[in-house]
């Protein structure tokens, strides 16, 4: 490539957010700033914590000769402005919150790289990237005799292992290669995580780019409108949402998701665990859980993009955008006819009345008094409350529950019945500690069960003598899996 391209392009990077932030007159004390509130810890805050959190660190920054004049809103405003954070308003929030924006993360991710410093050309490395191409050399193969001589050496390897270690002739990693490997993983899976910010930039770019399509499509019917009228989803059927509809579908696969789980828990419980650092060995224990969160939000957000374009065509709204945009069009074009003959200067005798609002006095305004329409009638039994994995996973952290009791429930069960859900369990054998063997249950069922696509009622008698019942996913145990309750 040119040089006059390259320096075309990097001037135009040089005016993007992530070269902005990095070559701020203070990006050290942005950066810092940021990556403390909204990355090391939490990733979205309400915006009045935000503030106040901000002005305390000024504050100290003050104290120790820093030149930063300005409030923590006026900063706050500046940031935002500028592409460093997102505002977002959250359904069922009180207040907006602040979240880093993705140009944000690539800069706080690439300046705690310069700081923790690691070889860049590691055995591990090298063995991800041989064992890749190998993959991808055997998965595209069309020969069928080359793709069976493959299998039939791998065989044979496996066999010369198995004789070896039968054999007694056991190689391990040494402590110093795995620590280089789960620290690969550990870099390669925090990459991971921070990508679905992006993800969710692309879907909203998505988003907009098909609505100005639809706007600006002058035929009665485009390509867009055509696909949307005949029902098709076009947000999760383009490129980007296939692409993260297989990967939600693979990390959500109860398959996976336990095979990933099991993975975790042997690694940590490896005697070269114990010289992982204690946010490496926080960030391993998490893993799950941000994945499932950060994949679930931008879901989501995919789920709610889809609806809200379906529903922008069904209620006819893009015909009156589609109008507006025309005139604008127009006037520009008009505008764009008479420029050589109409000065900017010249005055129009043109008036242009401007909208405005008829105020009122506040003591004008009658109260509403909520007795005035009291809806009649008896009062009714709730419906009952439900249980979801994530509060089961808050509850069997803080609780001590009987799992070995439970799990011995399940396998008489199952030595006699192919399948059997919770409430299933529940009928043979009483919760004897209350919601707590509800909660195990759960905790179980999420590990080593499958879950259908309803939900299903329990019932349980309380440390008070009081029946109660609550509705949680319908999760069953399979006896070809029974061994894992061992």
């Amino acid at each position: 490539m040119k040089a006059t391209k390259l320096t075309a392009t990097y001037g135009r990077l040089r005016e993007q957010p992530l070269w902005k932030l990095l070559a701020a007159d203070h990006g050290p004390i942005v950066i810092g700033l940021l990556q403390t509130h909204l990355y090391d810890n939490e990733r979205s805050i309400p915006a009045s914590i935000f503030h106040e959190r901000i002005a305390r660190d000024l504050e100290d920054l003050r104290a120790e000769g820093e030149n930063l004049p300005q409030t923590a809103q006026v900063y706050v405003s500046e940031w935002l402005r500028e592409g460093y954070l997102e505002r977002r308003y959250p359904p069922g929030a009180s207040e907006e919150e602040y979240e880093l924006s993705s140009a944000a993360v690539g800069v706080i991710r690439f300046v705690a790289s310069l700081i923790e410093r690691r070889n860049a050309a590691t055995e591990s490395r090298l063995a991800v990237v041989i064992q890749q191409l190998v993959q991808l050399a055997e998965q595209t193969d069309t020969n069928p005799e080359t793709r069976v001589a493959t299998l039939v050496a791998e065989r044979e390897r496996l066999d010369r292992e198995i004789a070896r270690i039968r054999g007694g002739f056991l190689v391990a990693l040494t402590h110093t290669q795995a620590l280089e490997r789960v620290r690969e993983i550990i870099a390669l899976a925090d990459g991971l995580a921070g990508d679905f910010r992006q993800v969710r930039d692309d879907f909203d770019r998505l988003n907009h780019a098909l609505r100005e399509r639809i706007i600006e499509e002058s035929e009665s019917r485009g390509e867009v409108l055509e696909n949307l009228f005949a029902g098709v989803d076009v947000i999760a059927e383009s490129d980007a949402g296939r692409t993260f509809s297989s990967f939600w579908r693979l990390l959500t696969n109860p398959e996976q998701s336990a095979t990933l789980d099991h993975a975790l828990d042997e690694v940590m419980s490896r005697s070269f665990a114990s010289q992982l650092q204690p946010k490496e060995r926080r960030f391993l224990l998490g893993l799950t859980r941000t994945l499932l969160s950060q994949g679930g939000a931008v879901h989501d957000v995919l789920q709610h993009f889809a609806a809200s374009l379906k529903s922008y065509v069904q209620s006819r709204e893009y015909l009156e955008q589609r109008r507006v945009h025309q005139l604008l069009r127009e006037a520009q074009l008009a505008a764009l006819a008479i420029k050589d003959h109409v000065k900017a200067t010249n005055a129009l005798e043109y008036t242009l009345p401007l909208t405005s609002a008829r105020f009122t006095s506040l003591s004008q305004w009658s109260l509403y008094d909520p007795s005035m329409e009291t809806p009649p009638g008896a009062m009714v039994d709730a419906d009952a409350a439900p249980i979801d994995l994530e509060t089961v996973s808050d509850l069997v952290a803080f609780s001590e529950i009987d799992f070995r009791g439970l799990s011995a429930n399940i396998r008489a069960i199952l030595s006699d019945e192919p399948q059997i859900s919770i409430a299933g369990v529940l009928e043979r054998f009483p919760a004897t500690q209350g919601l707590g063997s509800i909660v195990g249950y759960l905790a179980l069922g999420s590990r080593h069960g499958v879950k259908a696509g309803t939900g299903e009622i329990v019932e349980w008698r309380g440390s008070d003598d009081q029946q109660r019942c609550a509705r949680i996913p319908a999760i069953y145990f399979l006896r070809e899996r029974m061994h894992e309750l061992a």
